[in-house]
């Protein structure tokens, strides 16, 4: 059956918009790294070559936006966590992880304060995204409880949000991996102070 100029149109449509989300994508990444998460929307679609309806209608909101752009560092930040978990003892990995997380949340200048105010706003798109880095986080500090390495006294939620600070001061201070390291390790000494690692 031959296609119609109906289909054709359709065909042109699904196109664009292909095409329309990949430019915003695409200067969504490029403005994120020079100038950070704070980027007006309207930047973003002039940046984009795209009108902002059809910026907003691709993207509602700004967080909608950076939870898209999350998405992918997300998975392979999981990944790599779930790598080190299967090869390392629970306090090791809880350690590892809770440097990469910290370092992952600043990964654009703003991000760790976008984090901050999700996690006060159950309705946020952000706070869902960060869902699974929190509960990894609780997974392995209970893993490491129930074998003594680390200390009980602490929540999954405090340490999340400790790390969440942390990455700003080391996105406001331009850390190196190495400094950063220093700061994550300093900062939770007393949760890793439990026994040795068995």
């Amino acid at each position: 059956m031959s296609e119609t100029a109906t289909d054709v149109r359709a065909r042109g449509r699904r196109a664009d918009a292909v095409r329309n989300r990949a430019a915003i994508l695409s200067a969504a990444a490029e403005l994120y790294a020079e100038r950070g998460v704070e980027i007006s929307m309207d930047g973003v679609a002039v940046a984009a070559g795209v009108s902002n309806a059809t910026l907003y209608r691709n993207f509602a909101t700004r967080d909608d936006l950076l939870v898209e752009m999350m998405r992918d560092g997300i998975a392979e930040l999981l990944g790599e966590a779930r790598q080190v978990a299967a090869t390392s003892a629970p306090r090791e990995a809880l350690d590892e992880w809770l440097f990469r997380l910290t370092w992952h949340l600043r990964t654009w200048h703003g991000m760790p304060g976008r984090v901050v105010d999700a996690l006060a706003d159950p309705d946020s798109p952000m706070r869902l995204a960060c869902a699974p880095l929190q509960d990894w986080t609780a997974d392995l500090m209970a893993a490491a409880v129930s074998r003594a390495q680390v200390s009980a006294g602490t929540s999954p939620g405090e340490v999340f949000e400790l790390a969440t600070l942390l990455s700003w001061g080391i996105d406001r201070y331009g850390d190196t991996p190495e400094r950063a390291r220093r700061r994550v390790q300093t900062a939770f000494a007393g949760l890793l102070a439990g026994a040795d690692p068995q």
